[in-house]
């Protein structure tokens, strides 16, 4: 009986993810032309009364009302509106995980530490609600990464439109991700331990068992092979330049150590999470370590910290001079629609807004290694871009009227539209 009712909720679970999103867009076959609006090129650059074109997926011409720029195909009067680069989020788990309640729907973490051989690309499930849901918030494209254990394994980039993972990948295996060992742990009182932070007393070896491991990798791939390895395999794009390490550290006395670490192994490296950065950021700068800063509406870790600390580290490491992107974490998956949000909450410590929004655009760009094909509105560009009624990185402005990757015009309902279309529709005029 047991049996029947596991097998009858699966099948219930799977005719529930049948309901997919939306019908990909077809490839762009016209030039389209949006007139009239700011851009908010995503460098910095505002153009105020401005014309975008772009063909087969590229954008052609970007200007002022002086550009003298013709245009072409299909026109959209965007007149009062504002377009913007998509946004791209960091570091989530989009794809990879549905109901975080029910394992059949999770696939975020593998079992295994040393797993660099795990790959989030092929787990990837282009008609994820949840990757639906992020589009009418102008969240476009997004590094899907794994999970769990030491080194988790390889994230990918993918464009949030697509029949499937083959379709939806910008950029396979961008890099290995690595949760870096903390220098402290919190006691356990369960156990009898007294509350509050101590040092971790195994931090020592567990980051020898990284840093032999990466030995023996290397000893590995300079041999003859006889037998396959094939986490060993997995490393060598971090020894050859071709893949980043995304470590995942938070306290500074593990920042630095993991610094110092990539640089000895000639690593390119990001700190990913990076709370205490504001405290290196004259390492960070030096090695040219950029960090992607967890999302910003959180408390302060520690009782001696400032009550703003959060809120006001993207600006702390920007004036620093730190390459600076933020994500929502990717234990905070459906917060990733929000994203924009909290580049905009960023405006309010004193960094202007059009800096803010390089935060999840150009900076991310630059950080992920993409910024040849996204991240600003620029001739040669990927044509991956949205049109707001108002201010994107504010909740009442971000209504989006139109948005396009790649040239196709995609559809920005969800299940979360409908539902609210549904229901709007039968209590109005009650």
């Amino acid at each position: 009986m047991r049996k029947l009712i596991y097998i009858y909720s699966v099948l219930m679970l799977s005719c529930s993810l049948t309901f997919a999103q939306q019908t990909p867009a077809d490839k762009q076959t016209q030039a389209i032309t949006i007139t009239g609006a700011t851009i908010h090129v995503g460098d910095g650059t505002v153009i105020e009364q401005g014309t975008v074109v772009f063909e087969n997926g590229k954008i052609t011409a970007v200007g002022d009302s002086n550009s003298n720029i013709t245009a072409k195909g299909n026109v959209i009067d965007a007149s009062g509106k504002h377009i913007y680069p998509g946004f791209i989020g960091a570091n989530t788990n989009l794809g990879l995980v549905e109901v975080d309640a029910v394992n059949a729907s999770n696939d975020q973490v593998e079992m295994g530490s040393m797993i660099p051989h795990v790959r989030s690309l092929i787990a990837y499930n282009a008609e994820s609600k949840v990757v639906e849901s992020m589009r009418p918030n102008g969240i476009l494209t997004a590094q899907v990464s794994p999970n769990g254990g030491r080194i988790s394994g390889t994230s990918s980039i993918m464009q949030l439109d697509a029949w499937n993972w083959e379709d939806a990948v910008l950029k396979a295996d961008d890099g290995i991700h690595l949760n870096w060992p903390s220098s402290f742990t919190r006691g356990r009182w369960w156990l009898g331990e007294p509350p509050g932070l101590k040092p971790n007393s195994n931090y020592g070896s567990q980051v020898n068992d990284v840093v032999n491991f990466v030995k023996e990798s290397k000893a590995y791939l300079k041999g003859k092979r006889t037998t396959k390895n094939m986490p060993f395999e997995a490393m060598e794009g971090l020894f050859d330049g071709s893949q980043k390490l995304y470590v995942h550290v938070n306290d500074e006395k593990g920042i630095t150590d993991a610094v110092n670490f990539a640089v000895e192994n000639g690593m390119k490296m990001v700190v990913i999470g990076g709370y205490q950065a504001y405290t290196v950021t004259g390492l960070l700068k030096s090695n040219n370590i950029p960090v992607l800063l967890d999302h910003t509406h959180s408390l302060p870790a520690n009782e001696d910290q400032d009550y703003d600390l959060p809120y006001k580290n993207p600006k702390l490491l920007a004036d620093a001079g730190v390459l600076v992107g933020i994500h929502t974490g990717n234990n905070s998956n459906f917060q990733t629609r929000n994203l924009p949000f909290y580049a905009g909450q960023v405006v309010g410590q004193g960094m202007g807004k059009e800096d803010a929004l390089k935060l999840i655009t150009s900076n991310i760009a630059k950080i992920l290694g993409i910024d040849n094909q996204l991240g600003t509105i620029e001739v040669g560009k990927n044509a991956t871009l949205f049109v707001s009624e108002g201010d994107a990185l504010d909740m009442k402005g971000n209504q989006l009227t139109h948005a396009f990757i790649d040239g196709r015009a995609i559809s920005l309902e969800t299940h979360q539209t409908e539902l609210w279309k549904r229901y709007h529709n039968k209590y109005q005029g009650q």
